[in-house]
């Protein structure tokens, strides 16, 4: 009890922590990881409208909820004059409208036609799908007074600060997955490029661990998840701000994607991607072909004398094999999630926010478990360790 009770204080320190770490990212030239100058943006002067959601939300009134969307547009030529941060933060309350008036039965564009353009126009502003994602419900969105939810229920609040949890590791992330595609399993820097993307990846884990500890899979089943039901814009069907967005594809990418992967797997993430940041789509395009880190260990391991391995190749092999392990407990605790949300006494829906039903999810699960399953047969194969020239 004591150990499950200092682990759950552990989790709530690490959510109120959480805006500590992500202003670090603020220095960095992607407007996007502005996190701060998006969140105190209000370009729309939308925070009272937005503040009275829950209470619109909770009568189901859609003839106020359309009121508040044609309230909220700016004309075109505006959005036009807005800086990327501008734009971001007025697509994350225009995007809380849409998903409000989807979740009661109306689609938005049929009764605010000339929304259109201005989804477009933000489209093209951000270069972001024309609604919003996961990223404007969580991580652009403001704290304390100025948040903004569909419901006001204090589970949303949190289920939004677990996502928000691992903004800053999986954009840290690219930069030791991109180094690790360059490097081999001989390389110094290819176990500790594993061992940092295995400190960004247990996020993952702490994150899912403090959903479990403070969100109720009926809460989300039959509360939350309707306002994250797709919307036609154009005639194109976008999803709504699933947590199945956060693309912990970028890990996946070049540690056993890319070459071992499933039919499946590869059209869920091509439809997946477009959810993401611009620089995270370019890093998806550079390495959705190539070799992996699974790959490159096992044909290493091969050209190494039968009985011995080297210390180098050792400390990759187990590093490489860490960092699964944390993938694979990340999945099996997102299964049982998501096999409580849409069991058939509780799921309103048949397949997940993101549009993966959980058989995917098992396939998925089953492909890190066969890949940490690899390489661990890897470094417990007997062998007698030999004198390292490093």
């Amino acid at each position: 009890m004591t150990t499950h009770l200092t682990h759950l204080t552990y989790l709530t320190e690490l959510r109120n922590a959480v805006d500590l770490v992500a202003p670090g990212l603020d220095a960095l030239r992607e407007p996007r990881y502005r996190i701060s100058e998006i969140r105190e943006a209000d370009p729309l002067a939308a925070d009272p409208l937005l503040a009275v959601l829950p209470a619109m939300n909770r009568d189901a009134d859609v003839p106020a909820l359309t009121v508040a969307l044609r309230t909220l547009l700016p004309l075109p030529a505006t959005v036009d004059r807005w800086s990327v941060v501008e734009s971001l933060a007025a697509m994350r309350d225009l995007g809380m409208i849409l998903g409000s008036l989807k979740r009661h039965g109306t689609e938005p564009l049929a009764v605010v036609p000339e929304a259109l353009p201005v989804l477009e126009a933000l489209g093209r502003r951000t270069d972001m799908v024309p609604r919003d994602t996961v990223h404007h419900y969580t991580t652009w969105n403001p704290i304390g007074a100025r948040r903004r939810m569909y419901t006001g229920e204090e589970m949303e609040g949190n289920l939004q600060d677990a996502v928000r949890m691992v903004f800053p590791s999986l954009a840290a992330s690219l930069d030791t997955c991109a180094a690790l595609a360059r490097l081999e399993p001989h390389d110094p820097g290819f176990a500790l490029a594993l061992d940092r993307t295995a400190q960004h990846v247990q996020s993952m884990v702490d994150s899912i661990d403090f959903t479990v500890a403070n969100v109720s899979p009926v809460f989300f089943a039959r509360v939350l998840r309707p306002y994250f039901e797709e919307i036609d814009v154009a005639g194109i069907d976008y999803l709504g701000p699933a947590a199945a967005q956060v693309p912990l594809w970028l890990v996946d990418l070049t540690l056993w994607q890319c070459d071992h992967s499933s039919p499946e797997y590869d059209r869920f993430l091509a439809e997946s991607v477009q959810y993401s940041l611009p620089c995270w789509r370019d890093f998806y395009a550079a390495h959705r072909v190539g070799t992996s880190a699974v790959s490159k260990l096992s044909t290493a391991i091969d050209w190494e004398n039968a009985d011995r391995l080297s210390p180098r190749l050792a400390a990759s092999a187990i590093s490489l094999a860490r960092v699964l392990r944390i993938l694979k407990t990340f999945r099996a605790r997102h299964i049982g999630i998501a096999r409580k949300a849409y069991s058939e006494e509780v799921r309103l829906y048949e397949v997940g926010s993101g549009g993966a039903p959980i058989e995917l999810l098992r396939s998925v699960l089953d492909l890190t478990r066969d890949n940490e399953t690899l390489v661990r047969r890897a470094t417990t194969r007997p062998r007698t360790p030999v004198a390292s020239n490093a």
